[in-house]
């Protein structure tokens, strides 16, 4: 797909498109299976219509864009952090609405690899005598929308990995004390991201050690409860587990192995729990769960322990995403728990890495965020966070 070369954008496309941005931000966890999406009409150097794309079935920014700028959009530039679709699905094509509209210009973030626009979208657009232009900030248009670009693309959630640990990498001392190692602004960070993923999934360790309740806990009882994945290779999740208690509507998913004990999987039925048999046999397939989970409309998957899950999703090559809180404490001890086990890699070569790092201080914590890059994948661009 074509793009404008990045020096040849001006400075006043980027800061309109930043708006789009911060306007697509409201929604996020709110859209899925559809992306986040924000759109800015300028006229004359100002802004005369903003829109955001609200959640699936709804209109979408540009059709909320053009209806905020009424008459004023003839003739004036439309900013949108992803390119807009020439196909029918729940709501018209936006093509045609910017086609009606009188827009003269429109200045987009990413492509969309969605089949059913995939570049047509802005050549219908050209086609029809209007000039477009592509790869506006980019990086941050094509992070915000990481979940839906991996969606379409891999068929599959996006994972995030959530680990808080000490300054020497521990999660807990030696004799199991973990609560809490981060502060309470650190743990509300995670819960609004908790808000915004379809699921949130651990290991049966963590259920019996801690037995959480995994809900999403923001001031005023604000925020959604994810489902609740649990790991369970041997079906050790207890009947009286605090998942069944709490928000039941979120529900529960035991993930298990292809032959699990046939006794207990019934009793975990019997309290409403799904259970996902997958390919392995004596322990969980997290690639099979994660398409299986896919394909049953789950497109985030959010991990949070413990430190056996974490390495088996990240030797199967299925996390995306890690947030890294670090408390400024040092725990020390041979058998205190780490955040990642598992066998580990025998060479540094063999070594996920951080790309696109962002450091940030959570009051007193330090939070490193990266997507994950596998062994031979090219390093990603670095760009100023959000």
């Amino acid at each position: 797909m074509e793009k404008t070369q990045k020096s040849k954008i001006p400075p006043e496309a980027r800061r309109f498109m930043s708006l789009a941005l911060k306007l697509a931000r409201r929604r996020l966890g709110r859209t899925s299976p559809n992306p986040v999406v924000g759109a800015v009409i300028v006229k004359n150097g100002e802004v005369v219509g903003e829109g955001y794309h609200r959640a699936a079935g709804e209109p979408h920014a540009e059709v909320e864009a053009i209806r905020a700028a009424g008459s004023q959009a003839r003739g004036a530039e439309l900013f949108v952090t992803l390119e807009p679709c020439n196909h029918h699905g729940r709501t018209p094509p936006c093509t045609s609405a910017i086609l009606e509209a009188g827009i003269k210009k429109v200045w987009y973030g990413i492509d969309d690899p969605n089949p059913g626009v995939r570049g047509g979208g802005a050549l219908t657009l050209r086609q029809a005598g209007i000039e477009v232009a592509g790869g506006v900030i980019e990086n941050r248009c094509r992070r915000i929308n990481e979940v839906y670009l991996t969606n379409v693309t891999l068929h599959r959630p996006f994972v995030f990995l959530k680990l808080a640990m000490s300054m020497d990498g521990r999660i807990a001392t030696r004799t199991g004390h973990s609560q809490w190692i981060t502060s309470d602004l650190s743990r509300r960070k995670v819960h609004r991201l908790r808000d915004r993923v379809s699921a949130i999934m651990v290991g049966v360790g963590t259920v019996l050690a801690d037995n959480p309740s995994l809900t999403t806990r923001l001031p005023s009882r604000r925020g959604q409860d994810p489902v609740r994945i649990v790991a369970d290779s041997r079906l050790r999740t207890p009947l009286d587990s605090a998942l069944f208690s709490s928000s039941p509507r979120a529900g529960v998913i035991i993930a298990t192995v292809q032959n699990p004990p046939g006794d207990q999987r019934r009793q975990l039925e019997k309290l409403g729990a799904k259970v996902i048999r997958t390919s392995g046999d004596t322990k969980v397939d997290l690639r099979d769960l994660f398409l299986k989970l896919y394909r049953g409309g789950i497109t985030s998957v959010l991990i949070e322990g413990g430190a056996g899950l974490a390495w088996a999703a990240l030797e199967a090559g299925a996390v995306d995403r890690c947030l890294f809180f670090y408390a400024p404490m040092i725990i020390g001890g041979r058998e205190a728990p780490s955040g990642v086990e598992g066998a580990g890699v025998s060479r540094l070569e063999e070594a996920a890495r951080l790309g696109d790092i962002q450091v940030s201080r959570v009051g007193p914590d330090i939070l490193v965020n990266g997507r994950v890059l596998y062994p031979e994948e090219p390093e990603l661009p670095q760009e100023a966070a959000l």
